[in-house]
């Protein structure tokens, strides 16, 4: 491209962008601060800032940019590749990023490449044993009490070795005694917990310098969106990656800091300045998203915080409808008004479902919401509920796909040796494992040898080993395409056999869930065709979801949610529920203006998620615990602008006669409400056979091969009737595996030139 050319373009990135804008995305080399408000188009700013730099010649694999969600970083990639094409600027969350990074230098840190990565299930049970192992047990401290002292000391990097309880602190002690222990297991079992990939990465940057300066080198602009919400360890990466270049650029607002109890730290984004004395500070002010009485209720709200930066919060818009303070009778007139209003402006045709957001503070004032939004026949999503990847069935498929990934994984292999029922029960796991502790090997490892094992008897140690030639077997196929490697796990252990006999809705939601799991495996195998270690690559994309990840912006359907999650989303209306002292502010946030403050953030967060139309509210009475209690309206409430606002009331009447005799008054909730949350003969057969050679298709094949379903029976002219053990491709490219009756086995065809037909 020749020099108009480029000019051409960059005039092209920057054409529409305020003043602000462009100073944050053509800043060159530097540091750079940019303080966004809510709507103020910080991901166009960030994307228009990267293709910025590819213009001025940057190379893309120099560029690095981080985030906090996976659907932050889809939609950058998107935006980027709407501006300048395909090209290989790394984008993605913190934990992808380090987890990639560890996959090469595993062994500094103590991994192999092929370590799995624990979600917080698994990481509990981990957890348990090992609180076992130091008989620590049978003690009243929940196990999550350990876990988040143990989450709170990797995020602070601090090593087993290092943790100090204080004097005193009778859980700090006992995380003092097991934190080690937990670490040891973790390392044994060659896996990582979500908070270690952070840990992990920032200790192989501090302890290793040459490693350091070649990733220092590789990445010479990182650009690091939502700073204000990175703990110490995302701090420490990204200030270790930038010494050599401090082409640092990163994007926040202190009033949006939600994450504190997750470890995040306020100071890395206010002290920013102080880190880097040679830093360019952008504001970004004006708002694109909110109506102006929406954008002044909620910059009032947030002025009474005193940990901040000043920013002069501005928008174009429209001034729009007041924000509407409702007070209902009772949580049950809250939930029904919201779901009639919802469901009237439909049928008005004013409004879409999907238009419609409804915000709390914890995720167990959702349930009002659900039976009234059912009874009024409004359709919804409810997100953060019990995310795919945590439903039981989908974790028991996706623990054989780590136990195939890593042999040393012991709670993937507690997870399947026993899925579906095989008939090995929990003493005789017991046994396996403590003769397996007592060698030192895993668990795969003493089932290979469970004939030694004594008091296992020679029935249940064939069960064992017929487990472990499954294994085998189906290792032969992890470096195949993930949709065949499923179909084959499927086809192998009869996993779907055990709900498609009964007639249980219940297990007809598990196939459908089953159902979908292969459509993510053929839609991973569409983006990473042809890609190496595409198991590694497909457990850790599952392994790192994030908790919005599953709310879906194109279906037209009512969105219910926790404040938390609502962070990075917008929507036409939006219904900020149960604002009430005890709830919002949360009762554990009384003790520390801090963390008041926090909360707040939360409730300015969840006000500028509104576009068009605002309401908050508020019940005289909520049930809590089988019982009615009187509520007091939150402070936060009273720090709002009333002239920005309308306020009605709904049910109030009858909730004075529903509350009488049966109601407990109370300056807010006395007691803090913790809302936190058969073995197959035919294993025994050789099953692996030579591919059969693929016929390359003159015309278009008879029959679509997209008419083959997993386990669909199939006829073939020459084989007879076969079933379809896996599917992999796409288009003409699309194959099946097929089961025949002996002595044909299994082959494989390609479908748009096989004579195979649906049986049916």
């Amino acid at each position: 491209m020749g020099k108009q050319g480029k000019r051409e373009n960059v005039d092209r990135l920057l054409q529409g962008l305020t003043e602000a804008q462009r100073c944050a995305v053509t800043h060159f080399e530097g540091p750079l601060l940019i303080l966004a408000g809510p709507g103020s188009g910080k991901t166009r700013v960030v994307t228009h800032r990267i293709a910025w730099l590819l213009a001025q010649g940057v190379p893309d694999r120099q560029i690095l940019a981080l985030t906090f969600t996976n659907k932050a970083a889809d939609e950058m990639q998107r935006r980027i590749k709407a501006l300048v094409g395909d090209c290989s600027v790394w984008v993605g969350t913190f934990h992808r990023f380090c987890a990639r990074m560890l996959r090469k230098y595993a062994p500094f840190v103590g991994l192999q490449e092929n370590y799995s990565i624990y979600d917080t299930q698994d990481s509990l049970q981990v957890l348990r044993q090992a609180l076992a192992r130091t008989g620590l047990h049978d003690t009243h401290i929940a196990p999550e009490t350990f876990a988040r002292a143990i989450s709170w000391a990797k995020n602070n990097l601090i090593a087993p070795d290092q943790y100090v309880a204080r004097p005193g602190h009778m859980v700090g002690s006992l995380v003092q005694k097991v934190y080690p222990i937990y670490q040891g297991a973790l390392l044994d079992a060659n896996a990582a917990d979500f908070d270690d990939l952070l840990y992990h990465c920032a200790n192989l940057l501090r302890e290793n310098p040459e490693v350091r300066q070649a990733l220092d080198e590789r990445h010479r602009f990182i650009l690091v969106d939502e700073y204000q919400d990175t703990n110490l360890a995302q701090y420490a990466i990204a200030r270790a990656l930038s010494i050599d270049h401090p082409h640092l650029a990163v994007t926040g607002d202190p009033d949006q800091s939600i994450y504190g109890w997750r470890g995040a730290n306020l100071n890395n984004i206010l002290e920013f300045e102080r880190d880097y004395p040679a830093v360019r500070v952008v504001r970004l002010e004006q708002n694109y998203r909110s109506t102006k009485r929406i954008l002044r209720a909620a910059a009032e709200l947030i002025a009474h915080n005193v940990r901040r930066k000043e920013k002069g919060l501005y928008t174009e818009n429209s001034e729009g409808p007041p924000v509407r303070l409702v007070t209902y009778g009772t949580h049950k007139d809250e939930a029904d008004d919201i779901a009639a209003r919802m469901a009237e402006e439909i049928r008005q045709g004013r409004r879409r479902a999907g238009d419609f957001a409804v915000f709390y503070r914890v995720n167990a004032l959702s349930r009002e919401f659900e039976l009234a939004l059912r009874q009024h026949g409004v359709p919804f999503q409810l997100v953060n509920s019990v995310e795919f990847f945590q439903r039981k069935e989908i974790k028991d498929l996706i623990g054989y796909l780590h136990l195939l990934n890593n042999p040393h994984d012991q709670v993937a292999f507690l997870r399947v040796i026993n899925t579906p029922a095989r008939g090995i029960g929990k003493t005789t796991v017991g046994r396996l494992s403590g003769y397996a502790l007592q060698h030192g090997w895993s668990l795969l490892e003493a089932a290979r040898r469970v004939k030694d094992i004594p008091r296992i008897n020679a029935k249940t140690a064939g069960k064992i080993a017929q487990f472990v030639r499954l294994f085998d077997r189906l290792v032969e196929a992890v470096d195949r395409p993930m949709e065949e490697l499923l179909g084959l796990l499927l086809a192998e252990t009869g996993f779907r056999e055990q709900f498609s006999a009964s007639g249980d809705e219940e297990d007809s939601e598990r196939l459908a869930n089953i159902e979908e799991l292969l459509t993510v495996a053929r839609e991973f195998d569409e983006r990473h065709g042809g890609g190496t270690h595409p198991l590694e690559t497909f457990i850790e994309e599952t392994a790192l979801v994030g908790e919005t990840d599953e709310w879906e912006e194109e279906v037209d359907r009512a969105t219910l949610m926790t404040l938390h999650a609502a962070k990075g989303l917008e929507f036409p209306v939006v219904f900020l529920v149960a604002v009430e002292e005890g709830l919002l502010p949360h009762q554990r946030s009384k003790e520390e203006q801090d963390d008041v403050e926090e909360e707040r953030r939360l409730m300015f967060v969840g006000m500028t998620r509104a576009r068009q139309e605002l309401q908050l509210s508020f019940a005289r009475y909520r049930d809590f615990r089988g019982r009615r209690k009187m509520t007091v309206t939150s402070s936060f409430l009273m720090e709002l602008p009333r002239e920005e606002m309308e306020l009605l009331t709904v049910g109030d009447e009858d909730a004075e006669k529903q509350g009488a005799g049966v109601a407990e008054p109370a300056p807010y909730f006395s007691e803090v409400p913790d809302y936190s949350e058969a073995p197959h003969d035919q294993y025994d057969e050789p099953v692996y056979r030579a591919d059969a050679t693929f016929p390359t298709p003159s015309e278009p094949p008879a029959v679509s091969p997209d008419v083959f379903l997993q386990g669909m029976t199939v006829l073939h002219p020459q084989y007879g009737r076969g079933r379809i053990a896996a599917l992999s491709g796409s288009g003409l490219a699309r194959q099946a595996t097929v089961d025949f009756p002996d002595p044909t086995g299994r082959m494989r065809f390609l479908l748009s030139g096989s004579p195979l037909r649906p049986a049916e």
